[in-house]
């Protein structure tokens, strides 16, 4: 199963996730990192400071509510608690999320790339994992036109 899943849209957890894993279907979520929102690089005001962050149209409509951009700030906080970059925290939550297989990621650049196969090592706890998830408000289904 292909599908829409991270950290600020979770509404694959409903019914999806759980039909997967009963099934023993795969999961590989696109955009475990929201586009690049859980970056921490985003700013409600003026989208923010990199050319993906005020370009990205798509995103705008995707990932812009209040709670996301509270988790987006959790994930800031906590990685600088860890001393790593908030992708690999965001990164760390997918994989660790029962069903996933393998998450969907684009990098630009292999640096990217090496952080993101780095956060597979971050093992975060059922504490951690809940401030990450408990700001999570429902939204419509997204990213499916």
């Amino acid at each position: 199963m292909q599908n829409h899943y991270n950290l600020v849209y979770r509404e694959e957890e409903r019914e999806m996730m759980p039909l997967c894993r009963a099934e023993g279907i795969g999961v590989i979520p696109w955009s475990p990192l929201a586009r690049g929102f859980l970056a921490g690089n985003r700013r409600k005001e003026d989208h923010g400071e990199t050319l993906r962050a005020k370009g990205d149209e798509f995103a705008h409509t995707l990932y812009y509510a209040d709670t996301d951009f509270e988790i987006a700030a959790r994930v800031v906080e906590l990685a600088t608690r860890r001393g790593v970059k908030p992708i690999q925290i965001a990164m760390a939550w997918i994989a660790s999320r029962p069903g996933v297989t393998a998450p969907i990621v684009g990098a630009s650049k292999s640096g990217q790339l090496e952080e993101l196969v780095a956060a597979l090592e971050i093992a975060l706890d059922a504490d951690e994992c809940r401030y990450l998830e408990e700001r999570y408000a429902p939204h419509p289904v997204l990213g499916h036109e």
